[in-house]
């Protein structure tokens, strides 16, 4: 009895841990994986530099992507942060 009283406080210290700092990153990480996913051809992106950038073509690891008209460059899907919404 003496022993669970002592463990007790552990117990609820990573039961706080996972709940505020663990699932939150797992939930976020899933989200993340699911949005790269599903990226198609002419979704605009933020790379990890910040440019935005349009998907000109979906490869495994990498995506073919388009700054302007003229330069197309190939990224990781890594280095995709997040979709860019137009805000008109």
């Amino acid at each position: 009895m003496e022993i669970i009283s002592q463990l007790l406080p552990f117990v609820f210290l990573i039961a706080i841990m996972y709940f505020v700092i663990i699932r939150p990153q797992q939930k976020e990480a899933k989200a993340r994986k699911e949005m790269i996913d599903a990226l198609q051809k002419g979704d605009k992106v933020i790379t990890a530099g910040g440019i935005i950038v349009t998907v000109y073509k979906v490869e495994e690891q990498f995506l073919s992507v388009k700054i302007n008209e003229d330069t197309t460059v190939k990224i990781t899907k890594d280095s995709v942060i997040r979709k860019y919404e137009d805000e008109a």
